[in-house]
């Protein structure tokens, strides 16, 4: 098949999808599939960076207005192709338009992964720009899907609960296992940036800085009570906050040496000086950095907003609601090293065994070819 996914972005401050959509594009390549991976980007930015693609992966430039990803010439290029499934990422912006577009005129199924955006906190957050966008923005594009793409059972749900019977893909991003050099290389450099990472235990959040991830509340939930030698590690790409905006307020409720701010951006992920990963988000569609710490080796606490209830059947971490995460931190901050090293060892574990990115690429390829038959 000649298959085109498209994303808003490929820049890693857009969080998850700019990395899972397009490990998820390589591996559909390897299956022998002719994919194209394309996205936009403002004016005169760095291409994204290089890889060992085995998608085609292009890049067309943004224009006014930039913040709905407008680019004629990603439109016109999909115009031309004669591409038999379209599959977009992401919604509320006019590349959606573009994929719907490109579907109809080619008579081609349109799939579309919300990537979290119907779920929960994030389909309310800001609920009046959302229904402009899907009645000027992307008109139709809904209902036009001929499938969707859920990145797990919860987030299939969401989508029945808004009322949509196309039928559902749920097809979990991978994850890669980080080996030994890896890790050893991403240690060094975080102690290098923060030296108390070499001599205290950690404990990791680990992604966007945006409020969506309840980091504000992470941080003063931290500094309510003792915490022993333990240090709380706040690493990533700045959104709703910035590193020195997260590092004042830290300061200010004289929290300073026990925790600790720094942008991520451009540098390894730090879950190899981390003992435990910390994610009380108010919402994920899957939660790209939990599964990653997992792969790492590091047991999480994360809340019951994310799809991650299987962490306490396979002894890999908790998942629990917000109301009890101030006590479930107290527990797990209680356990003894070697408890959670072998907490760790059977999250890495659970991820080898069944999350591979060739069986969520195997996955998909059978929906899109399911679809296509099945056009009238």
């Amino acid at each position: 098949m000649n298959l085109v996914h498209v994303v808003p972005s490929l820049e890693e401050r857009h969080g998850g999808p700019s990395k899972s959509v397009r490990l998820l594009a390589n591996h559909l390549a390897r299956l022998g599939e002719r994919v194209d991976l394309l996205a936009t980007a403002e004016p005169g930015a760095a291409p994204p960076a290089a890889g060992a693609d085995d998608a085609s992966v292009r890049v067309f430039p943004r224009v006014a207005p930039r913040w709905l990803a407008r680019s004629p010439a990603l439109r016109r290029h999909l115009a031309e192709q004669p591409y038999d499934c379209v599959h977009h990422h992401s919604l509320w912006l006019l590349t959606l338009r573009y994929a719907r577009a490109a579907a109809r005129r080619r008579e081609a199924p349109l799939v579309i992964s919300p990537r979290g955006m119907m779920s929960g906190w994030a389909y309310r957050h800001r609920r009046w720009r959302k229904w402009l966008a899907e009645r000027l923005v992307h008109p139709g594009a809904f209902a036009a899907a001929a499938g969707w793409h859920a990145t797990s059972p919860e987030e299939a749900d969401d989508i029945r609960a808004l009322g949509f019977t196309q039928p559902v893909c749920v097809s979990p991003n991978g994850v890669g296992l980080p080996d030994a050099a890896a890790l050893a290389a991403a240690r060094a450099a975080w102690h290098e940036l923060c030296p108390a990472t070499k001599s205290r235990p950690v404990a990791l959040f680990y992604s966007r800085f945006h409020r969506k991830k309840r980091l504000r509340e992470l941080i003063d939930l931290w500094l309510a009570a003792p915490r022993g030698d333990w240090l709380l590690l706040v690493a990533g790409v700045a959104e709703d906050y910035a590193a020195p905006e997260l590092t004042e307020h830290v300061r200010a409720a004289g929290g300073a040496e026990r925790v600790q701010v720094l942008d991520g951006a451009g540098r390894p992920p730090p879950y190899a000086v981390a003992s435990l990963f910390l994610l009380p988000s108010h919402s994920e569609n899957f939660g790209l950095v939990i599964a990653e710490a997992l792969a790492a080796g590091v047991p999480a606490l994360v809340t019951d907003t994310t799809p991650w209830r299987g962490l306490a059947e396979r002894q890999a971490g908790w998942c629990v609601p917000w109301s009890e995460y101030p006590a479930a931190l107290a527990a797990a901050l209680a356990q003894r090293p070697a408890a959670l090293a072998a907490a760790g060892l059977r999250a890495r574990d659970w991820m080898a065994r069944e999350f591979s990115w060739e069986r969520s690429a195997a996955l998909l390829r059978e929906f899109y070819r399911h679809l296509r038959d099945a056009r009238p």
